[in-house]
């Protein structure tokens, strides 16, 4: 009898060592994921306070829109992250005739560059947007 009583003891604390082994490796793994998924938040929020810009210039002549945007931020900005939109309708291949100072083949638009794009329409567009990879927008009225 003193022998059942220790072998279920027995039974029982390890059954209960291996319950908390895996309760505090489900534990860990959580928080480390919900911390790496704060740092990345953070990261995502310090470089939209950074990013700036400010379309300085939307000229339609002819059936030829030309819009001249510069970087005014802190952080450099990936040209193919960022949008461009005529009167509020998203615009394809405005990337292809796009430079940036002057630079038709850089991919990154950094800080104090001025992108310039180039759209062929036969509408008179009244307002252009553009969108960056994290979300600053700035918006002109056509002249």
């Amino acid at each position: 009898m003193g022998f059942s009583v220790s072998g279920a003891a027995a039974i029982v604390f390890a059954g209960m060592f291996i319950g908390f082994g895996i309760l505090y490796g489900a534990a860990a793994n959580g928080f480390e994921r919900v911390s790496d998924a704060q740092d990345g938040r953070s990261e995502d929020v310090l470089d939209t306070r950074n990013t700036d810009i400010n379309v300085t210039s939307a000229e339609y002549s002819g059936d030829r829109l030309t819009v001249l945007v510069d970087n005014t931020g802190a952080a450099p900005i990936g040209l193919n992250a960022t949008d461009f939109l005529i009167e509020n309708e998203y615009q394809t291949g405005w990337r292809g005739p796009a430079t940036v100072d002057g630079d038709a083949e850089t991919e990154l638009w950094l800080p104090g560059e001025q992108l310039n794009v180039t759209v062929y329409t036969s509408d008179v567009p009244a307002r252009v947007t553009v969108v960056t990879g994290n979300g600053v927008t700035e918006s002109r009225e056509v002249n």
